[in-house]
């Protein structure tokens, strides 16, 4: 193999040292009291790309109101070319008055650049898209352009923000992910109860009993524990993502199970797949906003750790799990209703008390970390969904599903579901829709050339089923658009192709 001259790597190295140097954040040139806008942040990324052979910068789409949204892609060959590296997509501000997490996204961007850091571009092939929600940043406010919840949106895709996302996933397959956010513990019923959460970063993995069980098993166990550790080292408090409470008011559990949200959307494909929680600051938006941005740069950094460490042994099994989901050979059942349970653990959650203004610890024993089954489907081969639903096959195109012509096999039937009434359920704390219904053989003639055929042996298998499934509370008619399917004595549009 040819070496490169001594002082030509020399030389390189001073380099970048000193482009890391030059190219301060807007953050860094704002001295920490002010947030980066829409137009520093456009010229950050576009500066990156300019200065630095190791960054290119995509825009994925636009937003509602037709800003740029950006992926900072760092590879030191071709992104996702080298069969050898391991892809890594991290994802910011889908919230916009969540500003931290886009502020730690590029301050990471930038130690990207430094040399100490390189080790990791040879094993990581990373992208960074800092800023999903910029219309709702330049109004500090939660929703996007057309007052949605982009990280509600992930299952119905019916805003351009989220459609770029998954795109733009769906071109590399990214095989870990990580979601970054903010937490607000304050409130008057923590003040009431007195005591509020007061980690600076908490995590999580996934919990949809239908991802694959070695990635969520591998989360709870390793990674969290790792990337934890690693803000601990790094004076940061952390603890692993506990919504809920107050504790004896409200369960403690590990997040919601839906997959309409950036981490349980990626991690239904077999991702390995993460959400990172920064503590929001209490009066302002600004307020302590160095310490929260570095938090959040941290954690991602620690990520980033794992990932080289132990890039083989992921790859493996994400490719595994992943191959098991295009064979069609994964749990022939899929979970569509589920719930939060008890194992008979306590759990010791750090807190801030309001009494004494010091950290303490509360034993919650209402903690609810097992996700169970409630209510599954067995897997059909796939389903016919009418082409005159046009709302459907808009949404088939939207999570660019694979179709295929149907033709009755003779070891096949068709199923279709009547509604024979519409109950409720409670799906964590809010009350759903929950149809009552009945399944019949289809005995009628079928004309392929009216209907879509997804199969379910894709990568998108499972979303598949728990979108498609009348029953399914995780499901599109969960959704004001779609209710019309369910309609009390009457049949169900989407049937079912299942073996005899």
């Amino acid at each position: 193999m040819n070496k490169l001259p001594v002082f030509i790597l020399i030389s390189f190295v001073f380099a970048s040292h000193l482009l890391a140097q030059q190219i301060s954040t807007p953050l860094e040139k704002n001295k920490y009291q002010k947030v980066t806008s829409y137009d520093e942040l456009s010229a950050f990324v576009n500066l990156m790309d300019e200065k630095s052979g190791l960054v290119k910068v995509e825009i994925i789409g636009q937003s509602v109101q037709g800003r740029n949204l950006y992926a900072l892609k760092f590879s030191t060959s071709e992104f996702g070319q080298d069969k050898s590296k391991i892809k890594v997509l991290f994802m910011a501000q889908q919230h916009g008055n969540e500003q931290s997490g886009k502020e730690g996204a590029l301050l990471l961007a930038q130690a990207m650049l430094k040399p100490e850091n390189r080790y990791l571009l040879d094993k990581i092939d990373l992208a960074i898209v800092p800023q999903m929600n910029p219309d709702g940043s330049e109004a500090n406010k939660r929703r996007n352009g057309n007052a949605t919840d982009l990280n509600r949106n992930h299952l119905i895709l019916s805003e351009p923000e989220t459609m770029a996302l998954h795109r733009f996933f769906d071109k590399y397959l990214f095989e870990v992910t990580m979601d970054v956010h903010e937490y607000s513990p304050y409130g008057e019923d923590w003040e009431k109860y007195g005591h509020r959460k007061n980690a600076e970063e908490t995590l999580g993995g996934t919990t949809n009993p239908n991802v694959s069980e070695n990635i969520r098993q591998i989360s709870e166990t390793e990674v969290l524990p790792f990337v934890l550790n690693y803000l601990s080292q790094n004076k940061y408090t952390s603890f692993e993502y506990c919504p809920g409470g107050p504790p004896e008011i409200d369960y403690i559990r590990h997040s919601t199970f839906d997959i309409n949200d950036g981490r349980q959307s990626f991690g239904i494909l077999n991702t390995l797949s993460f959400i990172q929680e920064g503590k929001n600051g209490e009066d302002n938006f600004i307020e302590n906003l160095q310490r929260r941005a570095e938090g959040q740069m941290c954690g991602m950094r620690g990520m980033l750790e794992y990932v080289s460490l132990h890039k083989n042994e992921i790859k493996k099994m994400v490719e595994s799990d992943r191959k098991i989901l295009v064979s069609g050979k994964s749990n022939p059942k899929v979970s569509i209703q589920s719930d939060h349970f008890g194992n008979g653990q306590k759990l010791s959650l750090p807190m801030y008390s309001y009494s004494t203004h010091k950290d303490t610890v509360v034993i919650v024993n209402d903690y609810r970390p097992v996700v169970k089954t409630l209510y599954d489907v067995q897997k059909p081969e796939g389903y016919l969904v009418p082409k005159q639903a046009k709302d459907l096959v808009e949404w088939v195109g939207k999570h660019e599903l694979i179709i295929t012509e149907f033709k009755k096999q003779k070891n096949q039937e068709i199923e279709q579901y009547f509604i024979k009434g519409i109950d409720s359920i409670d799906f964590e704390r809010d009350m759903i829709i929950n149809p009552v219904v009945e399944t019949k053989i289809f005995e009628g003639e079928i004309n392929a050339s009216d209907y879509l055929f997804i199969p379910t042996a894709q990568l998108k298998g499972n979303m598949i089923v728990l979108a498609l499934e009348p029953k399914s509370e995780l499901g599109l008619v969960t959704y004001e658009p779609f209710r019309y399917l369910l309609k009390t004595g009457e049949t169900f549009p989407v049937l079912r192709v299942v073996k005899k």
